[in-house]
């Protein structure tokens, strides 16, 4: 259930019409549920908590960073996967206990090791040697101990696009299954790291439970082999990644589906078990709510129907051809075949070609669901144009929890040098 629903022929989030934040905030805006991102949350949490493992849920900040969002996130217990700087102080700054911020990502820099220490964040995931050396040394010389995982890569194809494919060989994330025991014990040696645990994360928007199954029996196997040589292994970070219905009639596993293979693969493993939830909680919590400019006919056998957004408001259709479902805010009975397109000067920025959709015209209202993640957070100013504004919906009230910023705005920050005058 993602409380976005007709009434009398309306599109509502919650018991707000969409047509009124359009007409209060304009367009192109996200929209988000408030009840939505609490349901889906409580239900992956009891979902993977269904086993009786002590469990650490932490939201993928990188889906969604806004910090209403997060906030709510915190509300609902769970904590934050972080993989920068920026990430790490906006989970503060919401509220998130630090010892429940896991920092991942490839590419940590020394600042932003030091930001975590100084946070007392739950744990590093060191994803090379060479970081695990670096943040032993900053540790070190500060007189800390960083709690850390060593995620490794189990070289299993997700199954998913490959631009959000994150656990084969030749990515770029976490280090070799075959080389991760003697690394984990080299870095157990090193002072300033307290090596507590293993992760993995295979990649983003899995369709199929098996990829991951196999990812966990192949970590499950790791745990064991440590152990054997008298490394103790509390925690086992078992990423992201479940997909969620981007398309009317798909079906998708469940959260329900994917704790009960968790809990089957984990049994007897007598760790605290950790996840990093993101789309699966926020992609269908937010909609991207956008005005048509006006339909061009033409040689074309279909129309287009150019829309306010753009792909520098929503960028998935452009970078991965993902689908977005698109709905009027009014229903009509007539109904059109068209090409949904934006104004950005690119050929790229088409959000559907050929889709069977109710009938448009100029001024009509429209949404891109399942927009909630990855919508907003990869954002751009893209042909000058401004930054998307954000919404949320609580019942029949609603706030803007992040301005549209102009472009206005945007050049004002920008300097010319007195030698160009």
């Amino acid at each position: 259930m993602d409380h976005f629903h007709y009434r009398d022929g309306e599109l509502h989030a919650e018991d707000v019409p969409l047509a009124r934040i359009a007409e209060q905030i304009g367009t192109p805006v996200y929209v988000y549920s408030r009840a939505a991102l609490e349901r889906h949350a409580r239900v992956f949490r009891e979902a993977v908590g269904q086993g009786g493992a002590r469990t650490i849920c932490a939201f993928a900040v990188k889906s969604n960073p806004n910090l209403a969002v997060l906030r709510v996130m915190r509300r609902e217990g769970f904590g934050a996967d972080v993989v920068s700087g920026g990430e790490l102080a906006r989970a503060l700054a919401a509220g998130m206990p630090a010892e429940a911020i896991v920092f991942s990502g490839v590419g940590k820099q020394a600042p932003e090791m030091a930001a975590g220490l100084d946070a007392g964040i739950g744990q590093f995931n060191i994803e090379s040697e060479e970081e695990g050396l670096e943040l032993s040394a900053i540790a070190a010389a500060r007189g800390q101990q960083a709690s850390c995982a060593l995620r490794i890569n189990p070289d299993i194809d997700a199954g998913t696009h490959e631009k959000i494919s994150t656990g084969k060989r030749d990515n770029k994330f976490g280090v070799p299954i075959d080389q991760a025991a003697p690394m984990f014990a080299r870095l157990a040696a090193l002072p300033g790291l307290s090596m507590r645990g293993v992760a993995v994360h295979i990649g983003s928007q899995l369709a199929s439970l098996a990829p991951l199954e196999a990812a966990f029996v192949r970590l499950g196997e790791l745990i064991a082999e440590l152990r054997a040589a008298g490394h103790s292994v509390s925690h086992a970070d078992l990423g992201g990644g479940l997909g969620v219905c981007h398309k009317a009639g798909e079906i998708l596993p469940t959260p329900q589906e994917y704790g009960a293979m968790v809990a089957r693969v984990t049994k007897g493993w007598d760790t605290t078990l950790m996840f990093e939830p993101g789309r699966v909680i926020a992609g269908n919590a937010g909609v991207l709510l956008t005005r048509v400019v006006r339909v061009k006919r033409n040689a074309n056998r279909d129309p287009f129907v150019i829309v306010d957004a753009a792909m520098n408001d929503l960028a998935r259709p452009a970078l991965y051809g993902a689908w977005h479902d698109f709905e009027p805010v009014r229903l009509r009975p007539e109904r059109m075949t068209a090409n949904i397109v934006g104004p950005i000067c690119e050929s790229g920025d088409t959000f559907a070609t050929g889709r069977p959709i109710v009938a448009m015209g100029a001024g009509d209202l429209a949404v891109f669901r399942t927009a909630g993640a990855y919508g907003a957070s990869m954002a751009s100013s893209y042909n000058s144009r401004g930054l998307v504004a954000e919404v949320m919906v609580d019942n029949e009230r609603f706030a803007t929890v992040a301005d549209r910023i102009t472009p206005e705005a945007i050049s004002a920050a920008e300097r010319v040098p007195d030698w160009l005058d």
